[in-house]
């Protein structure tokens, strides 16, 4: 028998789970003989075509959901096999019906708790407590629920009735109501609604949740923990707070902070950001507090005050800096310009001429105390703190500075492990740091800060690398505390390695000069002979620093010098050894050999290829070897070309030192704007009447610059020695540099430069 036709649409669930609609048609059921029973028949309502013909089976579960919805599988075999594997993967039996069951209610409660209006939950009575539980714990299952629930109790006054019914369990000593109070109250917070947190964490109600989560079902005993933030923790206003509602907010988030990181569950690795309202919820208070302060005028003010007072006591200047310290320390929330406008403002107020005292002091806690917030600030605004430092160098004395102030105490600091020293060497990296500094039309922050940096700071960071390599190292000294093999020392001198290999990546010209100045490189490679690993890393890897600069000048400084040497004894002393150090100088010619860097790589092949070639694990002295043939062929194509075209050897001569003096002085001159003030001269060489074609080392001019002969070699390609070529690259081209090798030829015929094999 036929049943009226209804239209209706219908859609199917494919293979990725999602519904999709198949057309729309009118809807019949209709008994069939061919499949022997009652089926739904949907005909299009374009063209009269079965779109579905679906046998109606006693078995086949059918759900209606929101009252116009019928769902149902037509494959209940497969439901079976697939229902099967689920229960055998949770050990259950495949008889049961529970899940499906529990899967059905949970599915039309959410489709009731969408349609229906919000209700009125369990009256909160002692008597009721069991059912109210129950009540929590449905809503809890499921995210639909829960933003129900939160709606609920989002008027406030249940959250209220809650905790007073909590106060009558706990005259009463009633343990099975404080532990469901306990779970309906961490649920309630796991909600993570900021409405429901105001309300919460309110003078009124805040001690009561707080013993509500005391009463933890798993702990045998509650925890006495609003006995402990009423008695053992103590507010102490070192100075007085006159904003009441600065101290309320304070009260209250040092106590939400406890109920996070105490009271609440520690979340796993999974669960990094687990309450992210109540952490958003606890950045905004703490934002809220250094707001009120940085706006009272009085109050930071007073602090730095008695700060630089000499007759404050140290202990209560440790209190004062514990203080603002932790202010610093909720001062990391705000945004970066807040932190820049803030940081304006504390220096203003004398800030930093407090910690420029309180570093200084021979009370260590307070000088590590100093130190942290110094570098709080740092990282605040690196820029500010430059403007600073640049500012008082018109007004104080060079010791008085604050970056030698903070230099000072890295290199004086006492601790074995050097641990103030290690924290200070990232906010001095961060003031360093060319990319952080501003380069505008008005402000040359980078050129002004480099120039003052250069001119009143890098002698004081030096210092102690300058000194402890005044002479060679001695094995027998090893007690001395300025001598390398002493641990704290060496230590030291690996954190100031550090900081020079960062200004050779990022400082060019400026520490170039500082280092050929002082032939810091030859300093710095003393320290190879460390019995200190980490000591000699730190060495080779700021000489790899240098040859990464890919500087005409460096490499021939590193020539004149043979400051290979130390390194090449370094390696071979290490023996068979395949460990960092191994690594690390291999790593360092292997960068010659890949880059081609054709003076060094003929010098490491005519000085050192001996001492390399028994090394065949690796192919970088045998690939340092061919580079070195390729170009010793090619110079000798060279000069059979030029003699062709010449047709005389020392009119080729005279023509290669023409083009030879012609690339040094195109290479070697840096950009006027560069160059720091007062060393407008730096790359200008005084010219000499004498003849320095015998020179075999370096020179310098009266400005302090080297002059270095050619790099090329008399010596054997294998040997361990070879004498330089006598030709000497003056910096800068005289006019009248010409004529003079004329003459000079006319008078001496030079010797040709030239690889021997």
């Amino acid at each position: 028998m036929a049943y009226p036709q209804l239209a209706v649409r219908v859609s199917v669930m494919n293979g990725e789970g999602l519904w999709e609609c198949i057309g729309t048609g009118q809807v019949s059921t209709i008994y069939i003989e061919r499949l022997e029973s009652v089926c739904l028949l949907v005909q299009s309502e374009m063209d009269g075509s079965v779109m579905l013909e679906s046998k109606i089976e006693p078995e086949t579960l059918y759900r209606k959901k929101q009252g116009t919805i019928i769902v149902w599988s037509e494959d209940p075999e497969g439901c079976q096999e697939i229902w099967e594997e689920i229960c055998q993967a949770q050990g259950k039996d495949p008889t049961a019906e529970d899940t499906r069951d529990i899967l059905d209610e949970s599915e039309q409660y959410d489709d009731m708790l969408e349609t229906v209006e919000p209700f009125e939950p369990p009256i909160c009575e002692l008597s009721t407590i069991t059912h109210l539980a129950n009540f929590f714990n449905s809503f809890f299952v499921s995210p639909t629920r829960k933003e129900r629930l939160a709606l609920i109790l989002e008027s406030g006054s249940y959250i209220k009735k809650l905790l007073q019914l909590f106060q009558i369990c706990e005259s009463l000593d009633n343990t099975e109501g404080l532990h469901h109070l306990h779970n309906i109250v961490k649920g309630i917070l796991f909600l993570d609604k900021t409405p429901l947190f105001e309300i919460m964490f309110s003078d009124e109600c805040i001690m009561d949740v707080v013993g509500c989560l005391e009463n933890d079902p798993a702990l045998p005993q509650p925890k006495k923990h609003r006995e402990f933030m009423a008695q053992s923790v103590k507010f102490k206003e070192i100075i007085p707070i006159a904003n009441s509602e600065l101290r309320q907010k304070i009260h209250q988030t040092y106590r939400i902070q406890y109920i996070h990181d105490i009271l609440l569950p520690t979340p796993s690795i999974f669960e990094d950001n687990l309450l992210p309202s109540l952490t958003n919820f606890i950045l905004f208070n703490k934002i809220e507090i250094v707001n009120m302060l940085q706006e009272d005028d009085v109050y930071l003010s007073e602090v730095f005050a008695r700060l630089k007072d000499n007759n404050t006591d140290d202990e209560k200047k440790c209190e004062l800096l514990l203080l603002f310290k932790e202010f610093c320390e909720f001062s990391q929330t705000l945004y970066p310009q807040s932190k820049d406008e803030l940081l304006k403002r504390l220096v203003n107020r004398g800030v930093l001429c407090a910690l420029k005292i309180l570093m200084r002091m021979d009370n260590f806690q307070i000088k590590t105390i100093a130190t942290t917030i110094f570098a709080y600030l740092v990282e605040y605004s690196p820029c500010v703190i430059r403007q600073f430092a640049m500012n008082e160098a018109h007004e104080d004395k060079d010791d008085e500075l604050l970056i030698n102030i903070v230099i000072e105490q890295m290199i004086c600091d006492t601790d074995p492990e050097l641990a103030g020293a290690v924290n200070l060497v990232e906010p001095l990296r961060s003031l360093l740091d060319t990319e952080t500094m501003l380069v505008s039309v008005y402000e040359f922050e980078r050129i002004k800060f480099l120039n003052f940096f250069y001119k009143y700071c890098i002698n004081n960071l030096a210092a102690p690398l300058l000194s402890s390599t005044a002479k060679e190292l001695d094995d027998g000294l090893d007690g001395n505390k300025s001598c390398p093999n002493n641990y704290q020392t060496a230590q030291l001198l690996g954190l100031i390695l550090e900081l020079c290999t960062f200004c050779v990546q990022h400082h060019t010209y400026y520490i170039k000069n500082y280092i050929l100045n002082k032939d810091l490189l030859r300093r710095v490679l003393m320290l190879m002979k460390s019995k200190h690993t980490f000591l000699i890393l730190c060495a080779v890897r700021f000489m790899r620093e240098i040859l990464r600069v890919k500087d005409e000048q460096y490499n021939n400084y590193i020539i004149q010098g043979n400051l290979f040497e130390p390194v090449v004894n370094a390696f071979l002393a290490n023996g068979a050894r395949y460990n960092i150090l191994n690594s690390a100088i291999l790593d360092l010619f292997e960068y010659i050999s890949v880059q081609n860097v054709k003076c060094l790589v003929a010098h490491v092949v005519e000085k050192f290829y001996k001492s390399f070639e028994s090394i065949e694990y690796v192919q970088t002295f045998k690939n340092l070897k061919i580079k070195y043939e390729q170009e010793k062929d090619r110079l000798n194509r060279a000069e059979a070309l030029h003699s062709a075209l010449y047709g005389d050897s020392k009119a080729m001569e005279v023509e290669k030192k023409k083009c030879f003096f012609r690339n040094i002085s195109e290479v070697v001159m840096p950009p006027m704007e560069n160059i720091p003030e007062g060393d407008e001269n730096f790359m200008e060489a005084k010219s000499t009447k004498e003849n320095e074609d015998n020179t075999d080392f370096a020179k310098r001019t009266s400005s302090g610059v080297f002059l270095f002969s050619s790099f090329f070699s008399d010596g054997a390609g294998d040997g361990m020695s070879s004498s330089h070529s006598n030709s000497v690259a003056s910096i800068v081209d005289y006019p009248d540099d010409n004529n003079k090798e004329e003459d000079e030829e006319k008078t001496s015929p030079s010797k040709k430069p030239h690889f021997s094999s």
